[in-house]
């Protein structure tokens, strides 16, 4: 037992209206009576008030009223809370700002003195810069239900707008729920094209329609964030492109990641990316930022946007 855990069994048994030896306390534990006077301490640095008396019939109890002791958390344990319940107010979840609010302060309430001093000096110099865009919030009763249907192994069916505003029905076996960022993604099978998808939960319908059971397929940890990572297929992309990189396929994995399209090696000092994008201006401008030479091969729209903005930044730093 890991000594959080033992502490916790320590309290819970002084908690009861009578008087433990140290003797009683360690046989309890399985541990020394040395331990238990060490964990005693440790509650009292917490602000547990633990009473102790002396003589053959004496023992350790909590003091009168402190039934309800200060919550049992370490300072960094503590202040990670606090951060987290911070942080949880610029979320991309509705509600979550005032759930997380009135959560941090029921935690200062039960904090020991010192600590308290520590999580309210944290909250007032905190300033929090929320990013998200209207619109992209999900409701948390959303999370919990298919968080719900992928832990029981129900398929589920709901309607679904692409990053194109097109509506679907999509039906699907629900593995996984992503936060990344400021949104929320579902990691799942889908049923009809037989393979696997990321939807974004803000993207999905409210009205989730259940289905029968299924048997979970292999999916590791590893794959559900490869799978985040590649976001949208390149081919379900408005343009796609081909782009031979003078950099070694393997350092361009590394750098950018599964998301940025298919690289394949040519040799140990080139490479081809096979990617896509909505806005071929942006590829163009994004590609400059590889950190290495490039040619564009196609499509030829996007050769065009290359050399407009090289023409534009040649324009902007004149020799």
């Amino acid at each position: 037992m890991g000594t959080s855990g033992r502490l916790l069994r320590l309290l819970s048994l002084l908690q009861t209206p009578r008087d433990w030896t140290g003797t009683e306390l360690a046989e309890r534990l399985e541990v020394s009576p040395r331990t238990i006077r060490n964990d005693v301490e440790r509650l009292r640095a917490l602000g547990y008030p633990v009473h102790a008396t002396r003589g053959s019939i004496g023992g350790y109890r909590l003091e009168a009223g402190a039934s309800l002791p200060p919550l049992l958390l370490e300072d960094d344990e503590a202040v990670a809370v606090a951060i987290g319940l911070r942080t949880a107010t610029s979320g991309a979840v509705t509600g979550l700002e005032e759930t997380s609010l009135r959560a941090l302060a029921k935690l200062e309430q039960v904090l020991p003195p010192r600590l308290r001093r520590q999580v309210g000096t944290l909250q007032r110099m905190t300033v929090t810069v929320s990013r998200r865009r209207p619109g992209q919030t999900v409701d948390p009763t959303a999370l919990t239900a298919l968080a719900r249907l992928a832990r029981e192994h129900f398929t589920v069916r709901f309607d679904y707008s692409d990053r194109r505003d097109t509506a679907s029905q999509r039906r699907v076996e629900p593995y996984r729920i992503v936060n990344a960022g400021q949104r929320w993604y579902l990691v799942a099978w889908d049923l009809d094209r037989a393979d696997w998808r990321t939807f974004r939960v803000d993207r999905m319908r409210e009205d989730l329609s259940p289905g029968p059971r299924f048997v979970p397929r292999e999916l590791t940890d590893a794959e559900v964030e490869a799978l985040v990572s590649r976001g949208v297929p390149v081919e379900a992309r408005l343009h796609q492109a081909r782009v031979v990189v003078s950099a070694p396929a393997e350092e361009l994995a590394r750098r950018f990641g599964l998301w940025l399209g298919t690289i394949t090696a040519i040799d140990e000092f080139s490479c081809v990316l096979e990617t896509g994008a909505d806005n071929l201006e942006t590829l163009a401008g994004y590609l400059g930022l590889l950190g290495a030479d490039f040619a564009v091969s196609e499509p030829p729209e996007l050769v065009e946007a290359v050399r407009a903005l090289a023409a534009r930044y040649a324009a902007a730093a004149p020799a």
